[in-house]
């Protein structure tokens, strides 16, 4: 059983058309009109906004929650929920600086990979089987994952690089993770631009993608018709957190360490950048490239902020107020609501004109 929700209901039209519902073109119409009136705004306020060296700055700042908001969004459109992924990506940043002398630099690599994954895979489990509700699991999975972070860390940050060893090479080519360029473009920036294009095709063009629409839209329809909703969210949240370790692995080699207290409060923007972008809380509904003019646009606000030297509270709280801003508008448009005095205000209005 399929709805009005679920690309799967409509005829595929073609072109550009078969990526955007209408809603979904409003939607992105409108956030494009936020981020131009934001960098107007910042433009107008610093001088060094729009230069390229700070273009650069605000894109490399966006990379972490990018990476991982992309499979954020297709977990959040079927349903789910993972307050998690700071905390994981910390730990996977930990992992790679606790291991490299043990089993080496790429080897940390590979197991942080691995630790995200399985995480992610915890998170799943306890989520469709155990039938946790996702809000406590990835809260709880939250305070174990920073806990694992400081403990392996001993509460200290570890230096991952020493390019005058025997490893050199190595360290010389981790680093190139974060420093390399590809047409003058840094590695972080393509691989985040990766990402999105990936999300995109699995969500537009794969029976899996369409089917996080139909989970998220009703979960029960989608088991009665047939779809392994079980496994299918399972995957999702697996996803969730080898996206965190990914950004663990371009994060730690941006820092030259493995910090336990890495990625602070990072979920929160995620989960800010996909609402925004116009995923509903609910499931069913959201689409890529609102998300992606969702981080850009809040990467372009802290980004101004800072260099009008507005303090880091100053910046949690306009975070706040976006986010807030985020939950009303989703609200609204799944009818949450009450718009009754708006409505009863026009009504007055009108009848006072006559």
């Amino acid at each position: 059983m399929t709805t009005a929700h679920t690309p799967a209901a409509q005829s595929a039209p073609r072109g550009v058309r078969r990526l955007f519902r209408a809603s979904e073109v409003q939607e992105v119409l409108a956030l494009v009109i936020m981020l131009a009136l934001i960098v107007v705004v910042m433009a107008s306020n610093s001088n060094l906004f729009l230069s390229q060296r700070n273009i650069i700055n605000l894109l490399m700042d966006s990379t972490t929650v990018g990476l991982i908001a992309v499979f954020t969004t297709m977990l959040m459109i079927s349903g789910g929920l993972d307050l998690s992924v700071a905390a994981t990506a910390a730990l996977c940043g930990v992992i790679i600086g606790a291991s490299q002398e043990t089993m080496g630099l790429w080897q940390g690599v590979l197991l942080a990979l691995g630790a995200g994954a399985f995480v992610g895979l915890i998170n799943g489990f306890l989520v469709t089987y155990v039938g946790i509700n996702p809000l406590i699991t990835t809260l709880g999975m939250l305070s174990i994952t920073r806990g694992l972070a400081f403990v392996f860390a001993d509460g200290l940050t570890i230096p991952v690089f020493d390019l005058s060893g025997e490893h050199a090479e190595a360290y010389t080519a981790f680093t190139q993770l974060a420093e390399g360029r590809l047409f003058d473009i840094p590695y972080p920036i393509l691989i985040m631009a990766g990402f999105f294009i990936l999300g995109i095709v699995l969500l537009r063009y794969t029976t899996y993608g369409r089917a996080m629409y139909t989970i998220g839209d009703n979960q029960d329809a989608s088991f009665l018709a047939g779809l392994p909703v079980r496994r299918y969210r399972m995957i999702a949240y697996m996803l969730s957190g080898l996206s965190s370790a990914v950004a663990a692995v371009f994060l730690t080699s941006r820092l030259y360490a493995a910090d336990p207290r890495a990625a602070p409060n990072i979920e929160l923007t995620v989960i800010t950048a996909v609402v925004l972008g116009g995923t509903s809380l609910a499931g069913g509904q959201g689409n890529l490239f609102g998300t992606l003019l969702g981080v850009l646009i809040l990467s372009s606000l802290l980004n101004g902020l800072k260099l009008q030297s507005v303090s880091t509270e100053l910046q949690n709280i306009a975070q706040g107020l976006v986010l807030l801003l985020a939950v009303g508008i989703d609200q609204v448009r799944q009818g949450k609501i009450d718009l009754g005095l708006w409505r009863l205000f026009r009504r007055q209005a009108g009848a006072s004109t006559q």
